[in-house]
């Protein structure tokens, strides 16, 4: 099987305004700043499942057993190929200028203690990984567009569903049409590169992150 290369079409300004993820947002939008207060003064519990996108605090989607199955083989397959001193850090926060997402992987620099004060930033965040079954439509979409105009080079759909790795490259846009350019498919039977700053440190076969 080979690897499948599409375009990944930009949205259009007629679909600009719509956001799958806001059937379960607030109406009230939060900057950063508010957002951070909220956490400090114990608005959320530690682990409630509220991340803040494009200024609106949306309610995570509840995760199956399939898409923690693969997120944990997807750990042990990245931390098998990525070389000092990169790291993947799961599903904590990634923050941006509007939002501060909670990505299933981002592949960061290390040491750990250098985010003991603040969330890795777009700067240091490489390759960002969504592993995605009932969020799939926000991950390829949504998120995407959000990840794009962070301009995070790299970025993965773990597409349990179809059981294939999505990889978005060419980031393209600044505002809310932003997105990925480029769309390469990934199914089982074919090995995906890790690309960091352009260079590719390994790879791995898609069939090691499906059960």
């Amino acid at each position: 099987m080979s690897t499948v290369t599409t375009p990944a079409t930009p949205p259009t300004p007629a679909s600009v305004p719509h956001r799958y993820y806001l059937a379960q947002s607030t109406f009230r939008k939060f900057t950063l700043d508010e957002y951070h207060k909220l956490i400090e003064h114990g608005v959320f519990m530690d682990g409630e499942p509220y991340e803040l996108l494009e200024g609106n605090l949306v309610h995570k989607m509840s995760r199956g057993t399939p898409h923690d199955v693969s997120l944990d083989l997807l750990e042990e397959a990245l931390s098998r190929v990525l070389p000092p001193p990169w790291y993947p850090r799961s599903q904590k926060a990634l923050t941006l200028a509007e939002s501060e997402p909670e990505p299933d992987v981002a592949v960061v620099p290390g040491p750990r203690r250098r985010y003991g004060s603040a969330h890795p930033t777009p700067a240091e965040a490489r390759l960002v990984i969504e592993v995605s079954d009932s969020s799939l439509l926000i991950d390829r979409h949504d998120k995407g567009s959000i990840y794009a105009r962070a301009g995070i080079p790299v970025y993965w759909v773990v597409n349990v569903v179809d059981k294939l790795i999505e990889v978005y490259t060419l980031p393209s846009g600044l505002d809310e049409t932003a997105a990925y350019t480029k769309r390469d498919d990934y199914p089982v039977g074919t090995t995906v590169p890790v690309v960091l700053d352009g260079n590719a440190v390994g790879s791995i076969a898609v069939s090691e992150v499906f059960s």
